[in-house]
């Protein structure tokens, strides 16, 4: 074997690598483990756990050099459909950046414009500025859109003589960075939500935001703060010289509320004498301790009296304790408007004690309290947060200046380099305040502040006027670009709005981890039995051990990407366990034909590797150029099923064509005794003489027949299709006793005024229920949850509206009609395409069209039997048959399985048509049906009982998705036999009898 040194090296790095990426999903489990044990089911008190081990420093938790936080940040990450939590697809509105650069022109022509755009949009899949352009030129040919975009803000890039496109330019620009701006403002407000790993990611489609959020409580709140318009606003500031003091007296005061609460609280508890010694002996704790004030302890901490405990401290300065004080070592006030820093955990504690009626009253009446927005640099862990005062000297308590009046921003580097600054310019309004305001607060900070979070807080060095500032600081670009662009947020209005959202309930997503890994081990270990059983135990365990280590690669390539491993990311590698087999399966039949020839074992194995090769290549290209149609053109679960299906065929191959033949080498090495059949299945498949051929008009009447009653099903009946595709929201619901679907949608279609679609989803007592009820209004989400309630209240006596939708609820999406056109597109994209990648692909391959074209219909035929069987079966079948992306997905997995069967048989006729160059035709295809027949055998049988596997135990999620894979692997399998070489048969021969006639 050549370059064996390679492999091995290449195998062993490869192991080290998963080992390694692996290693941090395994420590990050084991926390995550001793979190739940100690909050034995208490959610909150698992949160805290897991918050304060991130909080540590490496010096005190660490693991290969990295903090719990980096851990986690490199582990292998569940899906929400696996853990629970709420998944966001949110678009910013272009129009509205479009008529807010207009200055909300009043034109006819340019709002009917916007207006056109955006009908046109509804049925195009081109960008709205291109379709404004459009409609704008359409409308008025003679008319200027620098009339109307030549506004005070835009003066210096849009001109009276600027042409239209040389506009359009500018409006891409600007809503460009506009929506910069907005995945920047949801990226921090992500951050509150409490939740461990959210993600927050751009779309492909112009203006869309994807973000998750693991094990959300509260989705109103999460919708309502994702889709507000961002605020931003100038503040005056106090000093922290200003502030120290009183933030001593509320020291003191908290602690003697705090003292008397705990009196209160003991005299109830053990009666009013017990209490009364308790309260003078607290009372002589504060005495003792009040000799001692703050800034002496601060100013020579070796004569402090320190406290045993962080909770004693605490006790004793519980503002303190939570909030510490900006001040230098010797206790001296630190300069500027930061009065404290807190643990991210702490800063709602500390709010609630600034917030204390008696303690507010011993500050001056103008002063506010804001968080800043990114925690500080000095603290590795990133979970410090700056208190900053705020001083107010509004009549009305506004800021005095908000982010209508700044007019453009942009991040530089100074002219002596160093770090990054922002240069910001205003209106001649907000000039004018500026001036007023860096003129009274000179020496003084002034902050910038965006929803209620300090992003930036400087130093005023002197009055500037005009308008134009320079923001100095120890700026990275990066972060100079993200000041920028909130600066100019305040210009656009440009609101997100939610266009789809899925939640799952925590509940359903530990039942779907434990379906789907119940799944994973059932056929994992079918397979590996199957294998010692057909091929003897020597030979099925090499191929066993080639799938173990196929599997451990997965999860470690999986790691090392950094991918979400989803439901169907499980069904693909479940999948990927059946379509792994396949490479062992033709290198063993081929070793087999080597060895009835008369080889010995050394040669046959050799031989029997080299003359799968080809075979092995052509049907896993064919899935892995599937597979990437589907990368590319899926969304969320569907990209991960696609990504474990890519890295699977990758891994699979490596370890089918190079692991085991290492092993055999070994092997041989030692003249071990290599059989490759057992006594059952010796003989199996061999002297077959089926006349596939022949028998291929009877197989075309089968065929059409079932195709026809499809396409007639399809026309009368039609198919299922779900919100993908048509828009809606569903809600997945569990009730405590089966339920009647009529009498759900009968209740609910007096709250919505039209009936729902209700359908049993797995047990009879949880209904999956899809309305379009105002589709078009996002806004109105929380409206149709109140109304889902109502409609069902009667059937969950006792249960009020927060309960029924944390707990009952287990699930809901909702897809808007601008996605679900855009999912639609994208699907018959996907199929196009990877029928017309297969039909090049095997042109390239087999240098012959009528084999392409075998294909190509084989795989039309698979399509339609499909989707007929879908039409025909849907109400009958006690599972749901929608037509999703899940089932796009399947179409297209199903191509890539059928193809790959194909392929074989090809690749053995292409061999089969060198060796018996006279034999006629018909019996050469015949040969080569019949010799594969052991391998499809192998295949198709291990794929179906994988994939039964899932359907019998993945959980109610996938079950449609898994039904059409169960159709697709019999139908894909009976016409790579029945369908594929007869039609390249029935083409060859007319190409031949094209040519004699031209002879003749």
């Amino acid at each position: 074997m050549q370059n064996k040194g390679a492999i091995l090296f290449l195998a062993i790095a490869l192991a080290a690598v998963s080992v390694y990426q692996l290693s941090f999903t395994v420590v990050s489990s084991r926390v995550k483990k001793d979190a739940a044990e100690f909050a034995q089911g208490d959610l909150k008190k698992e949160f805290v756990y897991l918050d304060s081990i991130a909080a540590l420093p490496k010096d005190e938790w660490s693991f290969l050099g990295n903090t719990f936080r980096e851990v986690q940040s490199k582990e292998l990450n569940l899906g929400l459909d696996l853990k629970g939590g709420m998944n966001v697809v949110l678009e910013v509105s272009v129009p509205d950046i479009v008529r807010a650069l207009s200055n909300y022109s009043t034109d006819k022509t340019f709002n009917d414009a916007i207006r056109l755009a955006q009908e046109k949009r509804t049925s195009s899949q081109r960008n709205f500025i291109d379709l404004f352009g459009e409609s704008f030129q359409e409308l008025d040919p003679d008319a200027s859109l620098a009339a109307i975009f030549g506004t005070i803000e835009l003066k210096e890039k849009i001109n009276f003589n600027s042409t239209n496109q040389e506009v359009l330019d500018v409006l891409v620009e600007e809503t460009e960075s506009a929506i910069d701006n907005a995945f920047n403002i949801l990226r921090s407000r992500i951050d509150r939500f409490g939740v461990t790993q959210p993600n927050i990611s751009r779309l492909e489609a112009r203006g869309r935001i994807l973000v998750e959020l693991p094990g959300v409580k509260d989705p109103e709140r999460v919708r309502e703060l994702l889709q507000g318009t961002a605020q931003l606003e100038i503040w005056e500031t106090y000093e922290n010289a200003e502030v120290i003091n009183y933030l001593i007296e509320a020291n003191s005061l908290i602690k003697e509320i705090e003292a008397d609460n705990r009196a209160v609280e003991s005299a109830q508890q053990v009666g009013e004498e017990v209490a009364t010694e308790e309260l003078a002996a607290d009372t002589a704790v504060q005495d003792t301790t009040s000799e001692q004030s703050l800034l002496d302890m601060l100013a020579d901490p070796e004569t402090a009296e320190e406290p045993e405990t962080l909770e004693a401290y605490r006790e004793v300065n519980p503002l303190f304790g939570v909030l510490r004080p900006s001040t230098y070592q010797d206790g001296t006030p630190a300069p500027g408007s930061v009065i404290g820093y807190s643990h991210y955990r702490d800063t709602a504690k500390v709010m609630d004690y600034l917030s204390m009626n008696q303690v507010r009253s011993l500050f001056p009446r103008d002063i506010l309290f804001f968080w800043s927005a990114d925690p500080v640099k000095f603290d590795e862990t990133l979970s410090t947060y700056e208190l900053h005062a705020i001083r107010v000297t509004t009549r009305d308590g506004r800021a005095p200046l908000d982010g209508d009046v700044i007019t453009s921003a942009r991040s530089t580097y100074g002219q002596t380099g160093g770090s990054a600054k922002v240069d910001m310019t205003m209106n001649a309004e907000g000039a004018k305040i500026w001036a007023r305001l860096t003129r009274e607060n000179t020496g003084r900070f002034i902050a910038v502040v965006l929803d209620d979070y300090v992003r930036s807080s400087a130093r005023v060095s002197g009055e500037i006027k005009g308008g134009n500032t320079e923001i100095t600081g120890d700026f990275t670009l990066e972060e100079a670009d993200d000041l920028a662009n909130i600066l100019k947020s305040g210009k656009l209005p440009a609101p997100a709005k939610v266009i789809q959202d899925t939640v799952v309930g925590p509940t359903l997503g530990k039942e779907a981890i434990n379906a789907g890994f119940k799944s994973f081990f059932i056929a994992f270990v079918i397979v590996l039995l199957y294998m010692i059983f057909y091929y003897s135990r020597r030979a099925g365990m090499v191929a066993d051990i080639a799938l173990l280590v196929n599997m451990f690669f997965i999860m470690g390539v999986l790691a090392s990407l950094g991918a979400v491993l989803t439901l169907p990311g499980i069904a693909g590698i479940v999948l990927t366990i059946g379509m792994s087999v396949d490479a062992n399966v033709l290198i063993y039949e081929r070793i087999k034909e080597e060895l009835r020839a008369g080889k010995g074992a050394k040669l046959a194995v050799a031989d029997g590797y080299k003359n799968a090769y080809s075979a092995i290549i052509d049907a896993n290209m064919t899935t892995l150029l599937t597979g990437i149609v589907l990368y590319v053109f899926g969304t969320g679960p569907i990209k991960g099923f696609a990504t474990t299906l890519v890295v699977g065929i990758i891994t699979s191959l490596f370890t089918a064509i190079f692991i085991t033949r290492i092993i055999y080498e070994e092997y041989l090495k030692r003249n071990s005794r290599l059989t490759f059949s057992t006594k059952w299945t010796e003989n199996a498949f061999q002297n077959l003489n089926i006349n596939f051929i022949g028998k291929r008009k009877m197989a075309y009447v089968f065929s059409g027949l079932i195709i026809l009653a499809g396409i007639t099903s399809l026309v009368v009946k039609g198919l299922n299709y779900g919100i993908d595709f048509t828009g809606g929201r569903s809600y997945v619901v569990r009730f405590e006793e089966p339920v009647s679907t009529v009498d759900v949608a009968a209740r609910l279609s007096d709250v919505y005024g039209e009936a729902p679609q209700v359908v049993v989803f797995g047990n009879e007592n949880q209904v999956k229920i899809t309305t379009k009820y105002r589709i078009n209004e996002p806004e109105a989400e929380s409206e149709v949850e109140a109304l889902l309630y109502q409609g069902l209240q009667e059937m969950i006596p006792g249960v009020d509206q927060a309960t029924f939708l944390a707990d009952y609820r287990v699930s809901s999406e909702t897809v808007g009609p601008s996605i679900a056109d855009d999912i639609k597109v994208k699907a018959i994209w996907a199929i196009s395409i990877a029928l017309i990648i297969i039909f090049l692909y095997i042109l390239m391959r087999f240098r012959n069209w009528q084999y392409g074209m075998g294909a190509v219909v084989a795989l039309l035929h698979d399509s339609l039997i499909i989707l007929g069987i879908f039409s025909l079966a849907y109400g009958f079948l006690p599972f749901s048959l929608e037509i999703d992306q899940a089932f796009i997905a399947a179409i297209l997995t199903v191509v890539g399985y059928s193809i790959n069967d194909t392929v074989v048989v090809f690749d053995r006729i292409r061999e089969y048509m060198g060796l018996y160059r006279k034999r006629d035709r018909a019996e050469v295809l015949n040969m080569a049906l019949n010799s594969t027949i052991s391998r499809t055998f192998s295949t198709s049988l291990s794929t179906f009982v994988v994939l039964l596997a899932i359907f019998l135990f993945g959980g109610e999620v996938i079950r449609g998705f898994t039904f059409a894979l169960l159709v697709g692997i019999v139908v894909g399998t009976y016409s790579s036999l029945f369908v594929a070489t007869p039609v390249a048969y029935e083409a060859m021969a007319r190409v031949d009898a094209k040519k004699k006639a031209v002879k003749a």
